[in-house]
């Protein structure tokens, strides 16, 4: 912990220039009799740190002095400062290691592009959440992060679509999509499968244990889980339905999905301004809650259960509606 602070300080002074004991103090939360022993200690490990004394005084490097990273050129040190990590990087536990990374990255950098690079930062920001949406709610992520990074099982209670279930898993990877955080690990048993998807929020209670697992060799996190997004994408159609509509319930159509954006663009309008498309479906159930937002701007076709169901709703909305 020393050692990472005493190297923050010095990128703080070759960053920022003279900054006061009292500064450095509250940017790591010691004292200020500690920030003394560590200049004292940079001293000796040959820092060139002086201090000036008085009301505008703190501590500074002689000019000159810079300390730089190798093996990053300044336009690749410059894009790693995208806004949007802070956020991720606080809910896994790391936004200390964050700021000490764009501390280093800064310090890697000319003086003349430290201003690009922080203008940079300054107009371009990830937001992974949707309008109207909360960040995934993910207490036991620094646990879970920390047992990814370290090879360490974790039991846990997990609520699945089929009930409480209690597993044992190698946690393999971490993944935020759409706010959301999901884990990638393998189920311990008589024998390891194929890595599954949990998402985080689900997991009730966890324990992490004392020993240590192996990754299975070649295991590469973004490759399976676009390979894992795109069987999903396929499999959970289990049918398709026939739609009737206007040109304004194509346009609905499209705000349902990626598949049905494509349908809809493909689909050219009728001259009487209706058309016929077929649209995978993933259940009746979820086709009828999906269908009710085209309102009369689509009528649905086949299947007959599918249309049963969109009447009986509509039927329902009309009594709860009739004076």
């Amino acid at each position: 912990m020393r050692a990472s602070r005493l190297l923050s300080i010095l990128l703080i002074l070759q960053t920022r220039g003279r900054t006061t004991a009292e500064t450095l103090a509250a940017e790591f939360e010691v004292s200020v009799r500690t920030i003394y022993r560590d200049i004292d200690q940079l001293s000796a490990a040959g820092a060139p740190v002086y201090a000036d004394r008085g009301r505008s005084g703190g501590f500074q490097l002689m000019d000159g002095y810079r300390t730089r990273l190798t093996g990053l050129t300044d336009a690749e040190a410059e894009t790693l400062f995208l806004g949007g990590l802070s956020g991720p990087a606080a809910q896994m536990g790391f936004s200390g290691a964050v700021t000490t990374m764009q501390l280093k990255l800064l310090a890697a950098l000319p003086p003349e592009r430290q201003a690009a690079a922080e203008r940079l930062a300054g107009r371009f920001h990830l937001d992974p959440v949707g309008w109207y949406q909360d960040a995934d709610e993910a207490e036991r992520l620094p646990v879970i992060a920390q047992a990814v990074w370290t090879n360490r099982p974790i039991a846990v209670r997990y609520e699945s679509w089929k009930g409480e279930v209690a597993r044992t898993l190698e946690p393999l990877g971490l993944i935020l999509k759409g706010g959301l955080w999901y884990l990638a690990a393998r189920a311990v048993g008589a024998s390891r499968g194929e890595p599954r998807t949990y998402r985080v929020s689900n997991i009730l209670e966890l324990t992490v244990g004392e020993e240590t697992f192996e990754r299975p060799a070649g295991f590469d996190l973004a490759a399976w889980w676009a390979e894992t997004s795109k069987r999903f994408e396929a499999e959970i159609f289990t049918g398709t339905a026939r739609l009737r509509l206007t040109e304004a319930g194509l346009k609905r159509l499209a705000k349902l999905g990626v598949e049905q954006a494509r349908i809809a663009a493909a689909a050219p309008v009728a001259a009487e301004g209706w058309v016929e498309v077929e649209v995978p479906i993933e259940s009746v159930e979820h086709a009828a809650t999906d269908f009710q937002r085209l309102g009369a701007e689509a009528e649905v076709l086949a299947p007959e259960a599918l249309r049963v169901a969109m009447k009986t709703s509509a039927a329902r909305l009309s009594t709860l509606y009739a004076d």
